[in-house]
């Protein structure tokens, strides 16, 4: 058995069992039936509450779980992991070999082998929240096509039988010299632009399920890294019926942990979409 080693170090989530069943619990009583939902993807200092938000509000008798990352290109093919499992805190998850290999039949992929926190820094909670189902890792371009390659995963994931729940893995504006972009300079002004103009345009896009307006805010005004990965969860969903469960950004995380101000940030949003 090929199993794929977790790549990511103890930062970004953490290596001990007992610490990640104690950050997840509490939100273990979440109450929605969501089957796609979006989640965000930095560490969970900064937005593991919000993933972990995201993922509960998944209904949990499924028998396979389908997470999307994205930090890529337009004009590259989507990224697929081909292992038998992968190892996180909680034991291995893994993969649901007869419907990815469906998927590979159809849509034109390429193994994916890359140390990526877009799907990784999620697979303790999907470990968590969904122990007993199965895995298909997919990474995908952000480009229109994204959203039909969602729509045809539902539909063979019901041609196998599969009850399956989606999750789109995205963060939202990065901004600051950290990340070369500023446009509204500095300080608490460009800060309440970002939470209140850019975020919150990307995610009126989301709610619309416009794809267009999703591709032109992420692309244009820097508000999506992983926008592939919403419109797959876009396609994915037979009625779109969307709801925010919350939104923050890396900066009110360390304002909230008494770290001080902080000229670079990243927003972050937990939604459900069907």
């Amino acid at each position: 058995m090929k199993v794929r080693e977790m790549c990511l170090p103890s930062g970004w989530y953490p290596h001990n069992a007992q610490d990640i069943t104690c950050m997840l619990e509490c939100s273990a009583a979440e109450t929605e039936k969501a089957e796609a939902v979006i989640a965000p993807h930095a560490g969970w200092f900064f937005s593991g509450a919000l993933a972990s938000r995201a993922l509960a509000a998944l209904k949990r008798d499924v028998d396979t779980v389908i997470v999307a990352g994205g930090h890529l290109p337009k004009q590259t093919r989507i990224l697929c992991a081909e292992e038998d499992a992968i190892e996180t805190p909680l034991g291995l998850l893994f993969f649901d070999h007869e419907l990815r290999d469906a998927l590979r039949q159809e849509l034109t992929t390429a193994p994916d082998s890359s140390a990526d926190n877009s799907v990784e820094v999620l697979l303790p909670a999907v470990r968590y929240f969904f122990p007993t189902a199965r895995l298909v890792w997919l990474r995908l371009p952000p480009c229109a096509s994204a959203k039909d390659a969602g729509a045809f995963i539902a539909e063979k994931a019901a041609a196998l039988g599969r009850r399956t729940v989606f999750i789109a893995s995205t963060d939202l504006t990065h901004y600051g010299p950290a990340y070369g972009w500023m446009p509204q300079g500095n300080g608490a002004s460009a800060l309440r632009w970002v939470r209140t103009v850019n975020d919150a345009r990307f995610i009126e896009a989301v709610l619309a399920g416009d794809t267009a307006a999703v591709l032109l805010r992420a692309e244009a005004e820097h508000s999506a890294c992983s926008a592939g990965a919403v419109l797959a969860a876009l396609g994915f969903c037979r009625q779109l019926k969307p709801r925010v469960l919350a939104y923050t950004t890396s900066a009110d995380v360390l304002l909230a942990a008494g770290e001080g101000e902080t000229s670079s940030f990243v927003g972050y949003a937990a939604i459900t979409l069907a």
